[in-house]
């Protein structure tokens, strides 16, 4: 036996997560020029980041030899302020990823289980794996949630219950009523994990008001990130909201120091660049429809997104993949969430969806 064969065997048997190519990865591989590669690939802000988060991060670099504020106290009286839950309410992650391995090592352990929906965020199962408890996947109703089956899902043994809305990475949505009614429905012994990495992209008829149901429910956590419509998915940096008692459990096992000193200062600063965040959700509703309409002329099949990205079937999706990665345009096979036929793309700025259009009609052509 080797050093590896000690580590307990859930551990052994996770498959690491699989981000997202790097331009300077397929640069490599294929000689082409970084400057003429276009990702599509992670769900990032096309447009960067907010020009005041650009000047704080610039600030903080003088504080950078100190270490960060463990507490994150700015950040989180400017996240109060802005969802009127008190700071004791709210924790800090280095990312969203952070709060869901928080979330699991502190309510999971082997023999626990955890409830999650086919197609949903891979870090759910991962996240799960890697405390020793079960993964309980249900079936999706037309690629997202089906909430009925979750709740039936629900033993003596369930711990956690993950749900993605949007989810990613179909980009399917529950509608606020019936997430509501699910909550009334779960024991309150069960922590249900709201994640809503993508709300910012809601349209004003989808939108609903998830921290009004913390009162009603103190099993509810409810996570965000400032990765997608902020901008600042290199910096790291999430929270989560609920209960005290529960966020009070999520400090415990945190790493001191978890979200880096830049981090802070962008994000505070981003939130206060709301304007920057409603240019971004624009100019994604532009792309979709640039995107999506160039699909129905392909006669290709997709789901429609409340997210910033866009998933299509294109059939032989390891094969169409490779054509566009030829052509210098990532985007995202996502076989590991069962889809072996479907790429997700990423909404860019204009000039990068024609990109990927020409790239994808190339492609198609081709086979």
């Amino acid at each position: 036996m080797g050093i590896a064969d000690q580590a307990p065997p859930y551990v052994r048997r996770i498959s690491p997560y699989q981000p997202g190519k790097p331009i300077s990865e397929l640069a490599r591989e294929m000689g082409l020029n970084p400057s003429a590669i276009v990702k599509l690939a992670s769900n990032e802000n096309p447009l960067g980041m907010s020009p005041l988060a650009k000047n704080a991060i610039s600030a903080a670099l003088f504080e950078a030899p100190r270490y960060p504020d463990g507490n994150g106290f700015a950040l989180k009286a400017a996240l109060s302020e802005m969802t009127g839950v008190p700071a004791a309410q709210i924790v800090l992650g280095n990312g969203s990823n952070d709060v869901l391995e928080l979330v699991a090592r502190s309510f999971l352990a082997p023999g626990a289980e955890a409830v999650m929906s086919a197609h949903a965020f891979a870090v759910y199962p991962l996240a799960t794996l890697a405390s020793g408890a079960t993964p309980v996947q249900v079936a999706a109703r037309e690629f997202g949630h089906d909430l009925d089956a979750m709740a039936a899902a629900i033993t003596d043994r369930t711990r956690v219950v993950f749900i993605a809305n949007p989810n990613n990475p179909t980009g399917t949505f529950v509608a606020g009523p019936q997430i509501e009614a699910f909550l009334a429905r779960v024991p309150d012994t069960v922590l249900v994990v709201l994640d809503e990495a993508y709300t910012e992209y809601l349209a004003d008829v989808d939108a609903y008001d998830s921290i009004a149901w913390l009162a009603r429910f103190p099993n509810l956590l409810i996570s965000r990130t400032f990765s997608k419509a902020y901008g600042l998915a290199g910096l790291r940096v999430g929270y989560a909201m609920g209960g005290a008692a529960v966020v009070d459990l999520l400090n415990r096992v945190r790493q001191p120091f978890n979200v880096n000193s830049l981090a802070l200062a962008g994000a505070v600063a981003a939130l206060a660049d709301q304007e920057f965040v409603a240019r971004s959700v624009e100019l994604n509703r532009r792309g979709m429809a640039q995107v999506t309409a160039a699909l129905a002329d392909l006669g290709l099949t997709w789901l429609p997104s409340r997210g910033n990205f866009v998933t299509v079937k294109v059939g032989d999706a390891a094969a169409v993949n490779a054509g566009l990665l030829r052509r210098g345009v990532i985007v995202r096979p996502i076989a590991a969430y069962g889809m072996p036929e479907w790429l997700r793309v990423s909404i860019g700025l204009p000039e990068e969806n024609a990109r990927f259009i020409d790239a994808l009609r190339g492609v198609l052509a081709d086979a």
